[in-house]
């Protein structure tokens, strides 16, 4: 018959494979990862609406009045300084959203 050692290393062996089967509880650094690609083409994409928008206008007054190329060149420094005015603020919510995670985390570790 068998042995009752056999039936407690038996026993041992189910729970090791048992605890090995749980979900461990890691954070998933691919997940990180695509936040911050995502948040990069959300950046570049930003500028790049912004000059294309500037573009668009300033090419559309200039065909309106017969300038050609003032207000294009002009709108295209006004597009570019709204697509960094909005990175700034895309990167300033990302900076306010890593702090309250961080003062988060540190709350927990006191109590």
């Amino acid at each position: 018959m068998s042995d009752p050692q056999d039936a407690d290393r038996l026993r041992a062996l189910e729970a090791k494979i048992a605890a090995l089967k749980e979900p461990a509880e890691v954070k998933d650094h691919s997940e990180e990862h695509y936040s911050q690609a995502q948040l990069a083409w959300r950046m570049v994409i930003e500028l790049v609406s912004g000059l294309g928008i500037g573009f668009g206008i300033g090419y559309g007054l200039d065909a309106f009045f017969g300038t050609q190329p003032f207000l294009m060149v002009l709108f295209i420094f006004f597009g570019l300084a709204a697509g960094v005015l909005t990175m700034m603020r895309s990167a300033r919510e990302v900076q306010r959203k890593q702090l309250a995670a961080a003062s988060e985390d540190e709350g927990d570790t006191r109590g």
